[in-house]
């Protein structure tokens, strides 16, 4: 592993280019369909709505608002929203403008990753690029491609200062931009700063051309940081945006919850598709790595298993582990580059072809087994925002009074579909709500000060709340009690 050559790298024929292309597209395809057969098409998620709302505001307004006339950092991911811009110019539906964004990322991603591996492993010349079409099946990579989420195109900003960091690239400044560029797609491209840090001052024993490797860096990173930084500032009066400090608040739950449950819930989102048969890969190249003291690719490993680690402590993996996914394209490299170098030394005689069929044959069933899965739970995710949170959203903006303020958990379908007042009880644009958000007691003396008259919610996620008030409207939605939930209800506030 790690034996990079840019004369023996072969390159992705224009075959190649089209097979994986084509492969994206099926994929992709493939969770839409389900989504429209189970119940129809749209968002797997309510936060991708929140997104749609920040850029129709922008692009129509030109106002970084979700409503209008009050500016907020209520986007995790800036970057995002701004791709998405140019949709509303266009006049096409968010669905299919982020659709076609998320299929260019896992394209550009999948292309990477089989570039990556045969600069990295000469003995890799397939015929087919099975690296890549690994990825554009993943059904965790796909999932991200059709979330209407940034989740696919952090994965491949970060994957791609990996792709630098390992192949031992001098376009230091070149990486730092690249970071600095993935915080604007989500805070956590912070967590890169520090193993390519260590890799650029550690390999070169801390002399002069190390410490301008670093600096370089440091420079690219800080040009895109900084601005991020100076903007999130001025909108909210904190340095990250409003989600990055809700989260935290709104999962405190979790944080409390024992060690050993949130440890295994995070091995189950890793071990739940083909990744699982790369784990002896991962742990072949991390022994590889530090017994040829490969410091870069050992940094690499340990900033993936931090990464996992950090959410595994501070939010729970829920919705498929999206918040693990920009990693995973890593820990996939990893365990690949593991199993190619043990193929390539192995002195398995006549057992070791019969090995790596076998190896071979079980993750392409294991990709397209979970494909089909990932492709039903998918549409199901879907079906649930569409007949929750979408339906309730089209039926405030048709049935509640003008002008009566409305407050909600779950604002993404409210805020694009309705154009009533709102109060944000996740505190993504009403940060005011942040040190209560999870006192329901304190939450009513909050409603009545900011005169709401209707209160939406699942009825667990206030209890209090839902007691003390009228409910005048439920979904009956199916979805929701299937997958062990409760119905959406728009409560009469100002009737208790």
């Amino acid at each position: 592993m790690g034996r990079a050559s840019s004369r023996s790298h072969a390159r992705l024929s224009r075959r190649d280019l089209i097979l994986v292309g084509v492969a994206v597209l099926l994929g992709v395809g493939a969770f839409v369909l389900s989504s429209a057969l189970t119940y129809r098409l749209g968002f797997p998620l309510d936060d991708s709505w929140i997104h749609a709302v920040y850029a129709r505001n922008l692009a129509i307004h030109g106002e970084w608002a979700f409503q209008l006339g009050h500016p907020a950092a209520g986007s995790t991911a800036p970057l995002w929203t701004l791709l998405l811009v140019p949709g509303f110019w266009l006049g096409l539906e968010p669905l299919w403008w982020s659709l076609l964004l998320g299929c260019l990322a896992l394209y550009a991603l999948s292309l990477l990753a089989e570039h990556l591996v045969r600069k990295l492993e000469p003995t890799y010349r397939p015929r087919m690029p099975w690296i890549a079409l690994f990825m554009t099946g993943e059904w965790h990579m796909l999932w991200a491609a059709a979330s209407g989420m940034e989740t696919a195109l952090h994965a491949l900003l970060l994957t791609a200062v990996v792709a630098l960091l390992v192949t031992g690239s001098r376009r230091h400044m070149q990486m730092g931009l690249l970071t600095g560029l993935s915080v604007w797609v989500r805070p956590d491209g912070l967590t890169l700063i520090a193993p390519v840090l260590l890799a650029l001052l550690l390999e070169r024993g801390l002399r002069p051309p190390a410490w301008r490797a670093a600096l370089m860096y440091v420079i690219g990173f800080g040009l895109l940081v900084l601005p991020f930084l100076g903007i999130n500032l001025w909108l909210s009066g904190t340095p990250m945006p409003n989600t990055f400090y809700a989260k935290q608040i709104e999962y405190a739950a979790w944080q409390s919850r024992p060690l050993a449950y949130r440890a295994g819930v995070l091995i189950q989102q890793l071990v739940t598709g083909p990744g699982v048969l790369l784990i002896p890969g991962v742990v072949a190249a991390a022994v590889d790595s530090i017994r040829r003291k490969r410091w870069r690719f050992a940094l690499v490993l340990a900033w993936c298993v931090s990464y996992f680690v950090i959410y595994m402590l501070r939010l729970p993996a829920y919705q498929h582990g999206r918040y693990l996914m920009p990693a995973m394209p890593t820990f996939f490299l990893l365990g690949w580059l593991g199993f190619l170098e043990f193929r390539t030394k192995a002195n398995l005689d006549r057992y070791q072809q019969a090995i790596q069929t076998a190896f071979q044959l079980s993750i392409a069933l294991l990709t397209v087994g979970f494909l089909v899965l990932g492709a039903r739970a998918y549409g199901r995710d879907v079906a649930l925002i569409e007949s929750e949170m979408v339906d309730t959203a089209r039926w405030v903006a048709q049935r509640l009074p003008p002008g009566a303020v409305v407050a909600a958990h779950d604002i993404g379908a409210l805020g694009y579909f309705d154009n009533h007042p709102l109060v944000d009880l996740a505190g993504l644009v009403s940060p005011e709500v942040l040190p209560f958000m999870r006192d329901e007691p304190r939450l009513a003396e909050f409603l009545d000060r900011r005169g709401v008259r209707y209160l939406i919610a699942f009825p667990d996620l206030y209890p209090r709340l839902a007691i003390a008030s009228e409910p005048v409207f439920s979904t009956g939605g199916r979805f929701a009690p299937e997958m062990g939930g409760q119905n959406m209800t728009v409560y009469c506030w100002s009737c208790r």
